[in-house]
């Protein structure tokens, strides 16, 4: 479907009122981007015990371990290790997950969009895989 469509399907959603209540889906987006916030601040902290609480169940059956999630992101995701700045965009929901994107600003002023998937679960919302895209440097 043209993007344009899916815009004035939402807008007309919006205007008819039968957008998200209260109880909705807006709660849902603040919980999943508390726990990211959480994750982030835990990682600034090098507590790798607590940020990987934050990972789905397949994310922690990948590393195994708190010290090995920890030396993953570490090398391979350095922006969210140690972001300057971090921001979030919208979100969609993709396949019964939610995909909320994340602007982050690393240490060497580069930008980075992330999409972090988050699925529920019982205990709450879980992050269970980040894709990185740069951005570009500078302002964004």
């Amino acid at each position: 479907m043209p993007r344009w469509i899916s815009t004035l399907l939402a807008v007309l959603v919006l205007t008819l009122g039968l957008g998200p209540t209260s109880n909705g889906p807006a709660k849902a987006d603040d919980a999943a981007r508390q726990v990211i916030s959480d994750q982030i601040a835990a990682f600034k902290q090098d507590d790798f015990v607590t940020a990987f609480t934050f990972a789905s169940p397949m994310i922690k059956g990948i590393f195994g371990t708190s010290e090995r999630f920890g030396e993953m992101v570490r090398n391979g995701y350095p922006m969210v290790w140690r972001p300057s700045e971090v921001e979030f965009l919208g979100e969609r929901e993709i396949g019964g997950a939610l995909v909320q994107d994340v602007l982050i600003r690393d240490a060497d002023g580069v930008y980075y969009e992330l999409e972090y998937e988050m699925i529920s679960g019982e205990d709450g919302w879980k992050i269970n895989g980040v894709r990185v895209r740069q951005a570009g440097e500078g302002t964004a």
